[in-house]
This record gives C-alpha cells, sequence and structure tokens, in this order.
C-alpha cells in the first residue's frame, strides 16, 4: 500500500480505542515490541507516538480496526520529538482521557511527541469481521453550516444560526461559543446550546482546560473520554491567584457538563489572531472522532471570515444617531445598580451582572439616559468613547454588545438592549434608577424615573 494515499483511510484505526504494538530490533537483531498508549494522526504522511526511549531510526507499528479487527503493519521512520506547541498538547489531551479512561492516569504522563514519516503500509492477512454501514457524511451537514452563514446576517444571528445548524446538522446538543478579550488572558461565553443555564459572561482563562489549550495553542483539542485534568472547575482554579478564589462567588457559573466523555474545542482564528474558540461536548464517549474534528475546524474558519465581514459591515458608515424619548411606563420600584472600578463590574442589588467592557458600557449607557434621557446609541459612539476604554479598534465590540444583551435578558428585569439597525441599538428603562459608583462613596446617582 502506499502511505501516503492509505493512512488517512485508516485514521480510524488511531483514536487509541485499541493499543497499538511496536517493534523495533537492536544492532544484535534483538527484537523488541511493547505497547504503544497512542498513534496519533498528523497528516496523510506522518504519525506521532509518546515518547518511547527507543533511540531508534526505524520501527514497525501494528494498529487494529476496532470495527472489522483487521490489522495494519505501519513502516515508521523516526524524524524529530517535540515537547511543546500544538501537536504535544493535542496528545498531551488525548492521552489524558485515554490513561483516566483505563485507570492509568497516574501512569501515562507524555514527556515528549515522537514525530515519525509513514514510508508504507500492509494489510495483515487475516479473516477480519465485516465493515459495518459507513457513518453519515459530515460533509452535507457542512455545507448547510457554512451557507448559512454565508447568508451574512450580525454577529447575534451568526451565533444562533451556527448553534442551530451544528443540533440539525450534526445531532450536536452542547455547545459554546467563546470570544477572546483581546488585551487580555481570558474567553468569555457569549452563546451556548443546551445547558440549563447559558452562561453568557463565563470566563476561562487562555490555557485551562481543553478550551483555553485550543486558545492558546490555536489548534483543535479533542478529547474522547472523560479526565480530572481538562475539568472545568478544577482548570478554572488551577489559573486563579490565591487571592482570586475567595471571588467566585462573583462570578458566572460555566455551563458545561460535570463529567464530559467527549470534548472538541476548535479556535476561531483569521490569520493567526485568535477571534475565540468553538466548543463542542457530549456524555458519550468517542462521540467525537477525526471527521467532526476536520468538519468543526472548518465550520470555524467559515464562522471566522463572516464575523470579520459582519463586523466590518455593522461599523461602515452607521451615523450618529439622533436621542430619543421612550413612550411613558407603568411606575415601578427603583433599580439600584453598584459599580465598583477596579474592573468595571456591576451588580444589580446585590447580584453579580458583569465586568469588564461589557460593564463599562452598560455604565456610559445607564449614566447618558439618567443625565440626558438618551435610549438610541450607535457602536460608532461607543469606539469613540474615551470612558469606554476600548483596549484595541479590532477588539470586537459586537460580541461585547451581544454579551451585554444576553445577559440583562438573563439577570435584569427592567433594562435592556434593543437592535434598532445597522450599528444602532436602544436602551430600554422601565424602571427608575439609583446609579451608585462605589469607587466615589456610593452616592454618584439618584433614583430617576424612565423618561417619558
Amino acid at each position: 500500500m502506499s502511505a501516503a494515499a492509505d493512512l488517512d483511510a485508516l485514521r480510524h484505526c488511531l483514536e487509541g480505542a485499541v493499543p497499538a504494538a511496536i517493534a523495533t530490533v537492536a544492532v544484535d537483531g534483538t527484537p523488541n515490541v511493547t505497547y504503544v498508549s497512542q498513534v496519533h494522526y498528523v497528516d496523510h504522511a506522518h504519525v506521532a507516538l509518546s515518547f518511547q526511549f527507543f533511540n531508534k531510526t526505524r520501527a514497525t507499528v501494528q494498529v487494529l480496526d476496532p470495527d472489522t479487527a483487521a490489522h495494519y503493519r505501519l513502516s515508521l521512520e523516526y524524524l524529530r520529538t517535540e515537547t511543546s506547541g500544538p501537536l504535544f498538547e493535542r496528545m498531551k489531551a488525548k492521552l489524558a482521557g485515554i490513561a483516566s479512561h483505563t485507570g492509568m492516569a497516574k501512569v501515562f504522563r507524555l514527556r515528549g511527541a515522537d514525530i515519525y514519516a509513514v514510508r508504507a503500509i500492509e494489510a495483515v492477512a487475516g479473516a477480519w469481521l465485516p465493515r459495518p454501514p459507513l457513518a453519515r457524511s459530515r460533509l452535507p451537514g457542512l455545507r448547510a453550516c457554512a451557507a448559512a452563514l454565508a447568508a451574512g446576517g450580525d454577529l447575534d444571528s451568526l451565533f444562533d444560526s451556527l448553534l442551530v445548524g451544528l443540533r440539525r446538522e450534526f445531532g450536536i446538543q452542547y455547545a459554546m461559543l467563546l470570544m477572546h478579550d483581546g488585551h487580555g488572558q481570558r474567553l468569555y461565553t457569549v452563546a451556548s446550546l443546551g445547558y440549563p443555564v447559558s452562561g453568557v459572561g463565563s470566563e476561562i482563562p487562555l490555557g485551562a482546560g481543553v478550551i483555553g489549550v485550543a486558545a492558546r495553542e490555536r489548534t483543535a483539542i479533542r478529547i474522547s473520554h472523560w479526565t480530572a485534568d481538562y475539568a472545568y472547575g478544577r482548570a478554572l482554579r488551577d489559573n486563579l491567584p490565591a487571592d482570586a478564589l475567595a471571588s467566585l462567588e462573583t462570578e458566572i457559573p460555566f455551563p458545561g457538563l460535570e463529567a464530559p466523555g467527549s470534548q472538541l474545542a476548535v479556535p476561531i482564528l483569521v490569520a493567526d489572531r485568535l477571534l475565540g474558540v468553538l466548543y463542542v461536548e457530549s456524555p458519550e464517549d468517542l462521540r467525537f472522532d477525526y471527521e467532526d474534528e476536520d468538519a468543526l475546524v472548518t465550520l470555524a474558519h467559515q464562522l471566522a471570515l463572516a464575523m470579520r465581514l459582519a463586523a466590518h459591515s455593522t461599523e461602515a458608515g452607521a451615523p450618529m444617531p439622533a436621542d430619543a424619548t421612550e413612550p411613558p411606563t407603568p411606575a415601578r420600584d427603583s433599580l439600584v445598580i453598584r459599580r465598583y472600578g477596579a474592573n468595571d463590574s456591576l451588580f444589580i442589588g446585590e447580584d453579580y451582572l458583569i465586568k469588564g467592557v461589557a460593564g463599562a458600557i452598560l455604565w456610559k449607557l445607564l449614566n447618558d439616559h439618567q443625565r440626558h434621557g438618551r435610549t438610541e446609541f450607535s457602536n460608532r459612539e461607543l469606539r469613540l468613547a474615551p470612558d469606554i476604554r476600548l483596549p484595541d479598534i479590532s477588539d470586537n465590540l459586537e460580541a461585547r454588545l451581544i454579551l451585554l444583551r444576553r445577559r440583562l435578558a438573563e439577570r435584569c428585569d427592567g433594562v435592556a438592549l434593543e437592535k434598532t439597525g445597522r450599528g444602532r441599538f436602544r436602551l430600554r428603562v422601565d424602571r427608575p434608577l439609583t446609579l451608585l459608583d462605589m469607587d466615589h462613596g456610593g452616592d454618584s446617582g439618584q433614583p430617576v424615573a424612565p423618561a417619558r
């Protein structure tokens, strides 16, 4: 068999469901055969093995088809060892799942990824089981999702369209979209699918868990078995300084499954710029394979381009809107909103709402409404507002507005954001406001009735 022509067809043998055997020969002809924890697909002509201490340039690996029990021998030539970087992190995450699943979490630790060129592939003769019917192709679903994204629209509709497509076309029940905080080292959730609580606004540091590692390394990370090494709660706490642990009660809970059997995190990239991460998971083991990974990586590229077009369309030519007033609303109790300037965190009464750039945006809108009766705003003026302190002109303002709009819809009865056109939106206030800036003694605002 030609290695280049057929290694792609054997990717399902490289999932780690069945251990592979590796054979080498010493100078004196003494053979050595052992099991290897994983044979990792790199590309159509290369595989990677976990570091084996063999000090041999050539080896033969035998892999097994988990569906038919057919055996294949791969003739390999050693090229190099990698101890960091995207490939190493993909193998490390996958190995953590295999180790946890087999009860070897304290034994299997990746020290390096040995890269081999595949020189030949030989099918071992034998009576094997018939191959089961082919699984449903991912291409029609990918085509349908890509067409929906290409149809355009604002970021809000793009995010919703993507999540609907994942469920309808790929049968994915749990998913999240997270955006990169361009001036920091965190990701924040802007949309989710399937969870009892959306988790919009929840954050995770770069490098934490499968999502954070995919973002940091700019590569897809897939795990087929649950592992504590990549659990959300542990990943979050392991990446927080000691003095920040006490403030976790003010954080928005992450919406992920308690013990996912399968996880796949795909970075959303434009060139080498990280926009965010698309993450899917399942309670089932082995739910996502190489075909799913290929499809979602392609879909993430399509999403990145659609996001760029949507952002350009939203900002282009949006004029400064005139002030407008709201229709009368029934009198209701005052809504007390407190701000802490250290991180622009906002609280409604005693309940945490939002922080960071999104918090600064909402604080500006509420103050403009309170002082001037404004309700109509534009994205352009927010970009130019010095009190918001947007970190970079390329920072995704629209994604932050989506986060803020969805967070208000979930947590705030009386304040809402409504889109009114390209690059324009309305602040709707249905209750009297009391705005308290806690950095100035909490006396920066008085109750003000909604604008008439």
